[in-house]
């Protein structure tokens, strides 16, 4: 476990802590779709990842989700830290984006280590700007955007997350997670490839913008 933090994050924290995440982390892998935390959870562990991606979304009063952000190689989940240290319960749901590799560690070190490490310190609140203005983004778009728009960042931000930016997904899926139907959704996917912005080929989505150019 030592040598995948060691491959990942020694451009980001030091060795004496990252020794130390190997020996109080608890690593897992994890397919695709695996629920980590949901709303209202007790939280005991964050998620430090080393390969893969989880969606991170809130759910809203008539109980629809919302994504906010997607968490990569490097990322910690800023909201989860933020429950940590508050001693809060979740107020948002992580699900894996895809087949996903990961470091368990115990909340009863986050304080310790913010105060003791600044490397630690300097990567929680970078990962907290970093994702403010993710959510800062997902509000905009919900507030001043129409659902063209939301489905395009919402494809764009989806393929970011996959090695090979090709998404395999339907468009009830996508219907599912925008909380629209799947007769708008399809009405504009085939606007999107018309504009060329995107390769609709049926459960196969390439957006133009994110493809090598050849």
């Amino acid at each position: 476990m030592l040598e995948k933090l060691q491959e990942k994050y020694t451009s980001v924290l030091e060795e004496k802590l990252l020794k130390t995440i190997a020996l109080v982390g608890q690593f897992r892998k994890l397919a695709k779709g695996v629920s980590l935390i949901d709303i209202g959870d007790q939280l005991t562990h964050m998620p430090l990842i080393l390969s893969g991606a989880i969606r991170i979304m809130k759910e809203d009063p008539n109980g629809n989700e919302l994504l906010l952000y997607y968490l990569e190689i490097g990322d910690t989940c800023a909201m989860t830290i933020s429950c940590c240290l508050g001693g809060k319960r979740s107020n948002i749901r992580a699900v894996t984006e895809s087949p996903t590799e990961l470091i368990l560690i115990p909340v009863a070190y986050m304080e310790e280590w913010t105060v003791n490490y600044q490397s630690w310190r300097s990567f929680v609140f970078n990962s907290y700007s970093v994702r403010l203005e993710e959510m800062l983004e997902a509000i905009d778009i919900l507030a001043f955007h129409n659902m063209e728009s939301r489905l395009y960042k919402y494809l764009k931000d989806k393929a970011m997350v996959r090695s090979d930016g090709v998404l395999q997904i339907t468009h009830s899926q996508i219907a599912d997670e925008l909380n629209s139907s799947r007769v708008v959704i399809s009405r504009l996917m085939k606007k999107l490839s018309l504009d060329g912005k995107i390769r609709n080929q049926r459960n196969n989505i390439e957006v133009t913008a994110l493809m090598p150019r050849k």
